[in-house]
């Protein structure tokens, strides 16, 4: 099957003059050739080139054919060489073939043919190529049934998968990652020789995992990708608090719902909404500390309390064993997960203008994130239920936008700050400050005062007198 009309990018004919100049077989491979067949178009095209000879040399000569604009980097350890050129990437590699040790998914690479490189690659749907040189350009080589594989739904690997998996691990969460992003399943023997390898992901880097993870959270349907890394055993390697979740408990009529099928419908929930990679991962994390704080109390049932304190205790340490950024993406994952609540008691007929208020300061410009996750977290079969929760939260949405509205008090600043108050009572830095200024925040927040300097300033006079403290005369 010849695909030459589809290759309309100049690049590929001036990669083409090049590659005949040299007599390198050369030939565009991999996932951009997948998703030419899928009709599936990226943001960020990474193209891969193969040729048969040196990818380096081919690299510099394209480069030069196409002037100033392109960028090129070199990577002479790696035998790669990268050329940026109007916002694209193309990866320029010769033809090789790999062997592998069983304590590294390092390989040992020598130089191969075009049938070596695809025998090295991962799965059958990313083992096309399709050739760029003048006499066969368009090409498509599929020797693996690449394309049936696309058309049937697919995930499989071009040689025994126990070779595949075993000597590339992280292959395994490759496969579970592609079958979640392109709605494919794993064929019989993938899932089977990913479920016995499982444990060969230990020599993998956190990292890589990681990454591959993310993609997964990302995918429209991320529960698809966390049901097949929890029955293959793979979730189970790198993050045993996710796996904790899951089980149901009974005690007499009582029993709990199983929170890691709960917590991957609130994933999908949340993701038809956002595809914010941190408001997914709260998400994930939102009840990750109902197994520690599981407790059965007598006439009650299952109880939960203080889940959320917990659970947000526990993001950063996830986090660093993840090897997630502990930045501000963290800061926002746990404030999340501390207040998801929060807005289920606010939903109440009769709740104070203060609780409104204390909410949107701890929330801050989150409290749109806040407010999606709670929806998200609705996941009862009962369609009554579901609808009085979700009019709850619009009953809740509409206080904080009254209260906002007429306080602003979201990301306030006191109007009065620490160095004022040094100065209004000639005092030195230290804990009266620090109560002086707690006191004015709360009276904000509880109401009592509102958000101006003027009250501000008497409030903090009546406050300083409690602990002995009087403002200095100021010279006129």
């Amino acid at each position: 099957m010849n695909y030459s009309n589809a290759l309309t990018n100049p690049i590929f004919k001036i990669i083409q003059t090049v590659s005949d100049e040299l007599e390198y077989p050369t030939y565009v491979v991999g996932g951009w050739v997948r998703d030419l067949l899928l009709n599936r178009k990226k943001e960020k095209t990474d193209i891969d080139i193969v040729c048969v000879g040196s990818g380096i040399n081919l690299a510099n000569k394209v480069a030069i054919k196409i002037g100033d604009k392109a960028k090129l980097k070199v990577f002479k350890k790696f035998g790669t060489a990268m050329i940026h050129y109007k916002g694209e990437n193309y990866e320029f590699v010769g033809a090789r073939k790999e062997s592998y040790r069983s304590e590294s998914r390092k390989p040992i690479i020598e130089n191969g043919s075009l049938e070596d490189d695809q025998n090295r690659r991962d799965f059958t749907i990313n083992a096309m190529s399709i050739q760029l040189n003048k006499n066969k350009y368009g090409l498509l080589i599929d020797p693996f049934e690449g394309r049936k594989d696309l058309v049937n739904k697919i995930i499989k690997t071009p040689l025994n998968p126990q070779i595949t998996y075993n000597d590339d691990p992280l292959r395994m969460i490759r496969a579970i990652r592609f079958a979640t992003q392109l709605n494919f399943r794993l064929d019989k023997r993938s899932y089977t020789t990913i479920t016995k390898n499982a444990k060969r992901l230990s020599i993998i880097s956190q990292e890589r995992i990681t990454d591959e993870l993310n993609k997964i959270i990302l995918s429209p349907t991320p529960s698809t990708g966390f049901k097949m890394l929890f029955n293959t055993q793979l979730l189970h390697q790198f993050f045993p608090e996710f796996v904790k979740l899951q089980g149901i408990e009974a005690i007499g009529k009582h029993e709990h719902k199983d929170n890691f099928y709960h917590t991957i419908e609130v994933l999908d929930n949340i993701s038809k909404f956002s595809s914010n990679l941190w408001l997914r991962w709260a998400a994930i994390l939102h009840d990750i500390a109902k197994p520690n704080t599981k407790k059965y109390e007598e006439g009650n049932g299952w109880t939960f309390h203080t889940h959320e304190y917990v659970g947000a205790k526990m993001v950063p340490g996830i986090f660093r064993r993840l090897k997630l950024p502990l930045n501000d993406k963290m800061r926002y994952v746990q404030k999340l997960v501390r207040l998801h609540l929060r807005p289920i008691v606010l939903a109440q007929d009769i709740v104070s203008e203060s609780a409104i208020r204390r909410l949107l300061f701890d929330a801050g410009d989150d409290i749109e994130d806040l407010m999606t996750l709670c929806d998200a977290d609705i996941t009862s079969k009962n369609p009554k239920k579901v609808k009085r929760y979700l009019n709850n939260f619009q009953i809740v949405r509409k206080k904080l936008k009254e209260v906002e509205k007429k306080d602003h008090i979201r990301n306030f600043q006191p109007p009065i700050d620490g160095l004022e108050i040094m100065k209004i009572f000639n005092i030195q830095q230290g804990r009266n400050i620090g109560i002086l200024k707690t006191a004015i925040k709360d009276a904000i927040l509880d109401g009592k005062i509102r958000n101006n300097k003027k009250e501000a300033y008497k409030f903090l006079v009546k406050t300083a007198e409690k602990i002995n403290l009087e403002p200095v005369k100021q010279n006129t």
